[in-house]
Parts: structure tokens; sequence; C-alpha cells
């Protein structure tokens, strides 16, 4: 009687020990994806701290752009006091604009030859490829996490404990047919 009784124990103990482990392990997974979707943002804030610049660099030389330079600063203005959904969808309007005002500034030869405007332009584009990379890493901590969700055994603790499937960062359909305005490429 009593080495079933230990016997019971020491299953109990290693099913209780497996919880704790899975338990832990999905605690990880999911601090991850918040980790990358918070990259997402630093990178989206540091897009929208370029917008003052590029309106100053640009708004004395494009009088008729004058509408575009202020709703990207409206944008911005949005942006820091939005969520992270609104401020994502905010931050590809603001994407779409600064593309248009660097098509623009190729008809401005004192703009395109501006090295302030130049500089700008280069930093914009190592921001966007940063940006891309942070939507990578966050999609590959979101794959991780969801992997481990729904995967078996794991599944059970994660139903258990309200671990829920999350969704990858994905372009919408309007991003996907942007074409380029000859900024930077994608």
């Amino acid at each position: 009687m009593t080495t079933v009784l230990g016997w019971t124990a020491g299953v109990a103990a290693a099913i209780g020990l497996w919880v704790l482990l899975a338990y832990n392990s999905l605690v990880s997974r999911r601090n991850d994806a918040d980790n990358a979707a918070s990259g997402v943002d630093v990178q989206l804030k540091k897009r929208f701290d370029f917008i003052p610049n590029l309106v100053a660099a640009v708004k004395g030389c494009m009088a008729h752009e004058r509408f575009l330079l202020e709703r990207l600063a409206e944008i911005r203005s949005e942006a820091l006091s939005a969520g992270a959904g609104k401020r994502a969808a905010l931050a590809e309007e603001a994407r779409g604009a600064m593309e248009t005002v660097f098509a623009a500034v190729e008809n401005y030869p004192e703009l395109k030859a501006s090295a302030n405007v130049m500089h700008l332009q280069r930093a914009l584009a190592e921001t966007e490829e940063q940006i891309a990379a942070a939507r990578r890493f966050f999609n590959a901590a979101v794959t991780s996490y969801n992997d481990a969700v729904q995967s078996f055994p794991g599944s059970l603790v994660a139903r258990a404990f309200g671990f829920a499937r999350r969704d990858w960062f994905a372009a919408d359909a309007e991003e996907r047919a942007r074409p380029d305005a000859g900024f930077g490429g994608r």
C-alpha cells in the first residue's frame, strides 16, 4: 500500500513539475512576444520623431505641399497619444505620406541637393529597415509563443491558464499594393 501511495505521489509531483515548467515556458514566450511588440513600437516612435525634421527641411520649398506636411504633423501628434493598434495604423499613413513627400522632393533640385534632406532620407530609410527587422522579430516571437500555446501537451496548460493564440504583424492590402515612390525601395 505504501508503495502505491509513494508511486502515486511521485507521479503527481512529476505532473505538477511538468505543469510548472510548461506554465513558465508559456509566460517566457508571451513576454518575448510583448517585448518584440514593444520593439516595433519603439521603431515606429523613432519614425514619428523624424516627422518634425522632415517638415522643417522641406516646408519652405514646398509651399504647395503644405497640406501634406500639416497632415504629417497631425499624424505624429495623434500617434504619440494613441494606443498601439491605432499607432500602427497612423504609422502606415505617415510612411505613405513621407514617401509622397520624398517623391515630390525629386522635383525640387534645391531640396534634392540639400545635405539636410539627403541625411534625413538616409536616416528614414535606415529606420524603415529597422521597423521591418522589428516586425520580423515580433513575428518570430509570436510564432514561438503560438507553437507553445497550440502544441500538445502544452496546449492543456495554455488553455487551463488562459494563454491564447496571438496574431502576427501583417501588412494590410493597401500596404501590399502601394507602389514604391522612389524612396528607399521595399
